[in-house]
């Protein structure tokens, strides 16, 4: 990995928001044959930070980082993707490593809730997260809600 971002909708030029719309359209949607609201209203609010990762000028992994009250009533981390001809060699650790520490930098004592596919529970449970619900499925996907807590 070349370079992290961390940045707010605001500080997002036109050729950087086409590069997270395409890489989550294309991940979420074309990929995982998901038909949803990909654009939920949340990029834009006040708080909300994006998280930019790229190899060169191309951007292979991103994820949102939300304040609390958002998604969930802690801070949360949503919207987490890889390109796919760049999976398997530890992007997504890297990726979930810098998410975390953005979220440390911009809401340091707030616990972390995550809406995670089901299948990748293992992956979010070697970064501390625990999972707190059952199964449901949303847009017809298998999903767990997971909470890291810093109250340990």
């Amino acid at each position: 990995m070349n370079h992290w971002q961390l940045v707010s909708f605001n500080q997002l030029s036109t050729q950087k928001l086409y590069q997270l719309l395409k890489l989550r359209v294309d991940v979420f949607v074309v990929e995982q044959e998901c038909p949803y609201p990909e654009l939920d209203n949340k990029d834009h609010l006040p708080d909300v930070h994006h998280l930019l990762g790229y190899k060169g000028d191309e951007l292979v992994a991103c994820a949102r980082l939300l304040p609390r009250g958002v998604s969930y009533p802690s801070v949360s981390i949503g919207r987490v993707a890889t390109k796919k001809a760049h999976r398997g060699g530890g992007l997504g650790h890297q990726l979930l490593k810098q998410a975390l520490s953005g979220c440390e930098q911009l809401w340091p004592t707030s616990d972390i809730e995550i809406g995670a596919q089901e299948h990748l529970a293992g992956f979010y449970a070697q970064h501390g997260f625990v999972t707190t619900s059952a199964m449901y499925l949303e847009d017809g996907i298998p999903h767990i809600d997971m909470k890291l807590s810093k109250h340990v």
